[in-house]
Order: structure tokens, then sequence, then C-alpha cells
């Protein structure tokens, strides 16, 4: 079974670590790939930090995946406009608005963690059926949990059981991820697997999220990647 993180931060954007750090010890922690997410502000950087990703998978021998992530209805617009330009789209969870365009949105690959910051969980059962209608994966971020405090993370882990029971209950796909800013906040699949566990998921079912929903999204980045592609769902026929 392979392995994949799929929301990292590296000093390309908010991240700490340099992204050779971070590949290298994703590598050793038995991941077949990891995604580095950036921000819009940050585009100008894509073409350098492509090439660096590159040669730095074919050097370590992992996959390497380019992400956005939309922080605002602007940012969401622009970034749909450009799907073709990198790999995944992931959607910054909190605002409640935010969150919803996010599953409604076919090129949204990942809602992070919709329960950010707020009293309620950000997400609703009217959510759960469009983001699996529309393959939109709902975040488990393992750092919003390690970086809180006793009686945060209380709240914010019964915030995620909340949504989990609703992705569980409209069989909407879920994903863990470290969220890592420096290599040395990436975690072993199996400890993310077992925050999994104490968040409501079975075990087959946490092992999918760092294996199955990943490899789903890399088939849609494979699609993407073919010229005939034009939107999800729409392709050119000759």
């Amino acid at each position: 079974m392979n392995f994949y993180d799929f929301h990292v931060h590296s000093e390309f954007s908010e991240g700490e670590s340099s992204i050779e750090e971070i590949t290298r010890r994703a590598k050793l922690l038995g991941y077949k790939g990891i995604c580095f997410t950036t921000y819009l502000d940050n585009k100008n950087k894509i073409k350098k930090t492509k090439e660096i990703a590159l040669n730095l998978s074919k050097k370590i021998g992992i996959e390497i995946f380019i992400g956005f992530e939309a922080r605002n209805m602007s940012e969401l617009e622009k970034l749909i406009k450009s799907r073709r330009e990198y790999d995944v789209l992931l959607v910054k969870g909190s605002d409640l608005l935010l969150n919803r365009k996010a599953v409604e949105t076919k090129e949204v690959d990942i809602l992070t963690h919709p329960e950010y910051n707020r009293r309620d969980s950000g997400f609703n059962h009217v959510m759960a059926e469009l983001a699996t209608e529309n393959h939109v994966a709902i975040e488990i971020n393992f750092r919003e949990i390690l970086n809180s405090s006793k009686n945060t993370r209380a709240n914010i882990m019964h915030k995620i059981k909340n949504n989990v029971v609703l992705c569980k209950k409209y069989r909407t796909p879920v994903i863990i991820c470290s969220g890592a800013v420096t290599h040395w906040q990436l975690r072993d699949p199996k400890v993310l697997m077992s925050m999994g566990c104490l968040l409501g998921l079975e075990l087959n079912e946490t092992k999918k999220t760092i294996s199955e929903v990943p490899e789903n999204i890399i088939k849609m980045i494979k699609e993407r990647r073919d010229e005939k592609w034009i939107r999800p769902g729409v392709k050119v026929v000759r």
C-alpha cells in the first residue's frame, strides 16, 4: 500500500524547511508521494519550484506534486481559471461561504480543516452530499490538533469527529494530512492512521485517507495533464 501526505508547506510558502529537507524526511518515513502547498501570491515562483521538485523526485525516488491553497473567493476563482498550471487545488477552510463554495466546485480537490477557528464544525449534511458528488476530500489536519492547547484540542477533535460522522454517512472522501511546516512535523503514516481511528474512522477507512483518496486525486492530476482535458468531465474528442 502506498501512502501520501498531500498538505505540506516548505520555505517556498509559509514553511521553515527546504523542499529537499522535507522530501528526504518524507521518503524516510515511507511516503510514496507528497504535495507541497503554497498560495497565489507565490505563483511567480512556481516554475522554479517545479524544476526543483522534478530534480528531487528523480534523485530521491518520491512523487512530488505542487498544490495551491485558496484563502478567499477571489483566489479560488483565479486558481480555477489556471487549473492546468498546477496539480492540486486546496481551499483553506474556516469561512462558511468559502467552505460551501469549495465542496460545490469540481475543480477543487481538498477542503482543508473546515472547522478551523470556528465555534461550529464548518460543515453540514448538504456540504457532505456536495463534496461526495464533486469528489472533494475533507481534510483532517494533524498540525491543527498538534499545535493546540489541551482544552482547545478537545474542542477541535470534537468538531472533527462530527465532520467524520457526516463524511461516513454520505460517503464523502476524507484525507488526513500532516499540514507540516517543517520536516520535523511530518509524521509516520501509522501515526496519521492512529489519529484517524481516534476521530471515529475504522482502520480500513483511515488507511484509505492516506492511500486511496490521494491516489484518486493523482488520477485526476494525470487526466488534467492530457492536452485533451478541458475541465472536469469535458475532453476534446477527435
